[in-house]
Parts: C-alpha cells; sequence; structure tokens
C-alpha cells in the first residue's frame, strides 16, 4: 500500500468510480453535505502508511462523489481522489470524454506552474552530466531526460535554440530512463559510456545508435538522485534557482524563466 501511494504521480487508467448516490439534495453544492479537512487525510495517510504525505489542497473533483486531494510525499507532488464515505481512495488519471482530456494531468502542470516547487542545486553532481552549451556560462539548468521519452526530443530541440540565442545559459543533461521505456536504459548506458551528446541527438532524430561498450552506475545514480529530489518523470528541467520545471517549454519561455525567475514565496 506504501508503493501504491508513493508512486501516485505515476498516472495509471482509472478503472473504477464510486456508484451514483441515488437520493438528491446535494447535486449542486455537496459541500453542504459533505465535508473533508486536512486532518481526516492525514489520519488516511497514517492508515495507508504514508504518515510523511503532506496535504497541499482539497477540494471536489470533476466527478461526484470524490473530493481532489493535492499531496507532497518526499518533495514529489501528484493527486488522490477520496471517496465521500472516507473509505476508499482512488490514484489515477480522470479522463473527460468529450474532450478526451486527462483532468487528472491538467490539474498537476496548473500545481506545478502556480506554486513553483525548488531544489537545492548544489545536491546535483555535474561533473558526469552531457553538457548543452558553453561550459563556462553564467546560467546553469538541469535536465532530467530519457533518450526515449518524446516529449524530451522535442524539448531538447527547444534547449538547442536557446544556446543558439544565449552563450549565457547552459544545459546540463542527466540521463534518467523511464521503466515504460524498455530501449531507454541500454540506451543510455551507450551514451554514457561514450559521453557522447551527439549519440544522445542521433537517437533524438530516430538514427541507430551502438549497443554499450562499458558497464556504468552512471544511470542508477541518476535514478537515486532524481527520487531524492521528488522527480518522477521527463522531461524535468531544474532551474538555476532551484525551481523544478516539469515538461517541456519552447526556447523563448526557458530563456525568460531563467533571466526572470519568479520570486520564491517565503
Amino acid at each position: 500500500m506504501k508503493k501504491f501511494l508513493v508512486s501516485f504521480v505515476l498516472l495509471f487508467p482509472l478503472l473504477s468510480v464510486l456508484p451514483a448516490f441515488g437520493f438528491g439534495g446535494c447535486e449542486e453544492n455537496c459541500q453542504k453535505c459533505h465535508s473533508l479537512n486536512k486532518q481526516e487525510v492525514q489520519q488516511i495517510f497514517a492508515k495507508l502508511q504514508v504518515p510523511d504525505a503532506q496535504v497541499l489542497d482539497i477540494k471536489m473533483s470533476p466527478i461526484q462523489g470524490l473530493w481532489e486531494v493535492s499531496l507532497e510525499n518526499k518533495g514529489a507532488r501528484g493527486l488522490m481522489y477520496v471517496g465521500f464515505s472516507k473509505k476508499y481512495v482512488i490514484s489515477g488519471p480522470i479522463f473527460e470524454v468529450e474532450t478526451a482530456s486527462n483532468k487528472t494531468q491538467e490539474t498537476l502542470q496548473r500545481m506545478n506552474t502556480e506554486v513553483p516547487r525548488y531544489v537545492e542545486t548544489s545536491t546535483i553532481p555535474l561533473d558526469k552530466a552531457l553538457l548543452l552549451g558553453q561550459k563556462d556560462a553564467h546560467y546553469k539548468v538541469i535536465v532530467f531526460t530519457d533518450p526515449d521519452c518524446p516529449f524530451c526530443g522535442k524539448l531538447h530541440a527547444e534547449l538547442k535554440k536557446v544556446i543558439a540565442e544565449s552563450k549565457d545559459i547552459a544545459f546540463y543533461l542527466k540521463l534518467m530512463p523511464l521503466p515504460m521505456h524498455p530501449d531507454a536504459r541500454w540506451k543510455s548506458q551507450s551514451i554514457l559510456c561514450a559521453k557522447s551528446l551527439q549519440l544522445l541527438e542521433d537517437n533524438f532524430e530516430q538514427k541507430p545508435i551502438p549497443k554499450p561498450a562499458c558497464d556504468t552506475k552512471d544511470i542508477d545514480e541518476n535514478i537515486k538522485l532524481a527520487q531524492s529530489l521528488g522527480i518522477t518523470g521527463t522531461p524535468t528541467l531544474v532551474m538555476p534557482d532551484g525551481m523544478v520545471v516539469t515538461g517541456g517549454r519552447d526556447a523563448k519561455t526557458i530563456i525568460d524563466m531563467v533571466l526572470h525567475p519568479p520570486r520564491k514565496e517565503k
């Protein structure tokens, strides 16, 4: 059960929803009849053996009969859904059929945009990272990437636009192959063994790359580091001030975020 909640950021198909209620009176404003506070959610966390998880917000979910609970556990943010009975929780995405939109993912993106999360950049070693840009660049951005992640490939193209426009910004790439991409691990190993940015770019361009020429522990170290920072997906950028940015951004946005970072909340 603990493993189930710790991995809440990884989105799984939502296989079940609570039954519709047969009696009315709460359809227009369910909060008049039902309530859930942070203390009650913390008690649920304790029963599920994840007492360190912290509640960030509670609101009604898109599905009647479920609360949407935003939370943070060991630096990673996520969502879970709690039934009105407070006896059941659901971890997974909610899709809106009419638009085919992932409402859970949309909420997570808003969470990370509206309330930035920060990590300590001094804890991230850069000596074994792949460098994109000038080594003496004033601004250093750390990027957790996966060679078989299509969004990572799109972001990489934007990163190249950034360094073409500004020599003051450099990117340090940490390879973090995800389990959902079965070939990503050996490709990451091959790239790191050769210490080759070109191999990574060849792979993003769908060109074949050679099998690994060595056995390196760098990949496991990168994964362990990412987990300690609450980073669970790719691409993820860590800006010079430590702000964590999940998902891709265009070159103009990245430059603006580097040069004009939002103020940290005290």
